[in-house]
């Protein structure tokens, strides 16, 4: 520690880049003494001054601008999937009607508590067009699905079919739950997290609305990772002569796959390393038991879907709370 006698106060000019501000009187200084062991015990330390009322301005022009970047993305991403709700939707009908409904129910269940449906409160997150939705309450399975485009829901409702009305439908963001504390004994998703521009923020929602005890299924991918990386760049390309040469509906380029690519340049996880960052954040937020799937493809795909994703694997990210 230092013994400081006097202390010199350098105040530092600060330029606000807000006009109403330069005619204000910095009325409130905050002083921050920075110690240094170049200054020996007795000798006098200089400080930092600066004006609170301009600081403050600026952390909230910034918060501002990183608000309205984020309100634009989530803007572009409504866009598009609503675009996209009828297309996807039918991916969703031929998921009904093949082998993935009967293989997703098993994989599910087994990750389920030890209770029976009735008794199990189920949120998916990001429903889309309603697939785990549908499958789990035809189970017997209390289930809310939530989505942010409304389009994916009237698309969901439709596909429930008598089903709809055991199903509590509601629109919201994933990152912005509107739901009380401990309310859902399990929380499923499905290729959403990667779609997030604030995917930190709705695991912390997750493990919020999630009672003590709860499970939580995040099925994901790296999905666009290809364009930040020459290998998987070319691994990808490889999938893509294997559909063609097996004469198989191509699930990338059947889509809207320029403007996907730009908003997935935009999105944080795009070029994050999977599922490793997802451990990092669930650890941090407390769930005690997180246990990875890192490619589980096999046990629900379809051989298309296998052949399509064989260089961009499916993982499971499985927590308890």
């Amino acid at each position: 520690m230092h013994n400081i006698r006097t202390m010199h106060l350098y105040m530092i000019p600060l330029i606000s880049p807000f006009a109403e501000a330069e005619s204000e009187e910095c009325s409130s200084v905050i002083f921050t003494l920075i110690p240094s062991p170049k200054y020996p015990p007795g000798e006098l330390v200089p400080a930092i001054g600066f004006c609170y009322s301009y600081f403050r301005k600026i952390v909230l022009h910034l918060n501002d601008r990183k608000a309205g970047t984020m309100q634009g993305q989530l803007k572009e991403l409504e866009q598009y999937w609503s675009s996209r709700a009828k297309g996807y939707s039918m991916v969703n009908q031929e998921e009904l009607a093949g082998e993935q409904r009967e293989k997703w129910l098993s994989y599910l269940k087994k990750h389920f508590p030890d209770k029976s449906p009735e008794e199990i409160s189920v949120l998916d997150v990001g429903t889309g067009p309603g697939f785990f939705a549908i499958i789990l309450a035809e189970a017997g399975y209390r289930v809310t699905a939530v989505d942010y485009t409304a389009e994916m829901l009237k698309e969901a409702q439709k596909n429930a079919g008598i089903l709809s009305d055991s199903i509590t439908w509601m629109a919201m963001d994933a990152q912005h739950l509107t739901f009380e504390d401990h309310l859902f004994d399990v929380i499923v998703t499905r290729n959403l997290t990667w779609n997030l521009d604030e995917p930190d923020q709705a695991y912390r929602e997750w493990h919020r609305v999630l009672k003590p005890g709860g499970t939580l299924l995040n099925f994901d991918a790296n999905w666009y990772a290809y364009l930040f990386d020459e290998e998987k760049r070319r691994l990808y390309e490889v999938d893509r002569a294997n559909v063609a040469r097996l004469n198989l509906e191509d699930q990338y380029t059947c889509t809207d796959i320029d403007t996907m690519e730009t908003l997935a340049r935009n999105m944080p996880l795009s070029n994050t390393h999977r599922p490793g960052w997802d451990r990092k954040i669930l650890t941090k937020l407390g769930f005690s038991s997180i246990l990875i799937e890192e490619d589980m493809g096999d046990q629900v795909y379809s051989f298309m879907e296998r052949i399509n994703n064989a260089a961009t694997p499916l993982f499971c990210v499985q927590a308890y709370k």
